[in-house]
């Protein structure tokens, strides 16, 4: 069998920054975007020689100014899109970080914002954003009963 050249779908990644309080930052897509006026969670694609967390500590740099270390990021999930579509299939991997350096700016444009996770729940989300919600709602009702 053999192996294409282009990749056959898009790995992107996204993270949770989870504050002190409990809050998760959320990012508003600019209108005039795919998406735009939805909110998601930071990140975008990984880029070739890139490992997922690493193209995760570039993006949020570039997107929000803040430093992260790829060590603090914890796996939450993954979501992704059908095939046959004519497109790659969009594979999103969700990661949670609760250390990081800096204070979070819009730097691509949109807003940002902190909610509580019953709050995030309520915003308008794209369709991978709303899969990746349930997932780390799964996730954190775990992490609290066993704590």
């Amino acid at each position: 069998m053999e192996v294409e050249e282009n990749p056959t779908w898009l790995a992107v990644v996204a993270v949770v920054l989870i504050d002190d309080r409990g809050r998760w930052l959320m990012h508003k897509r600019p209108a005039g975007k795919h998406h735009g006026g939805l909110w998601e969670y930071p990140g975008g694609k990984v880029e070739s020689g890139e490992t997922p967390a690493n193209a995760l500590v570039r993006e949020i740099a570039e997107e929000l100014g803040v430093a992260l270390r790829a060590r603090d990021l914890e796996p939450a999930g993954f979501a992704q899109t059908g095939e046959g579509d004519g497109e790659p299939p969009i594979v999103i991997m969700l990661y949670t970080c609760r250390l990081w350096s800096g204070v979070p700016q819009a730097l691509e444009g949109g807003e940002i914002a902190w909610f509580t996770p019953q709050q995030a729940a309520l915003l308008d989300k794209p369709p991978l954003d709303r899969a990746l919600l349930a997932q780390l709602c799964r996730l954190l009702d775990r992490a609290d009963r066993r704590g």
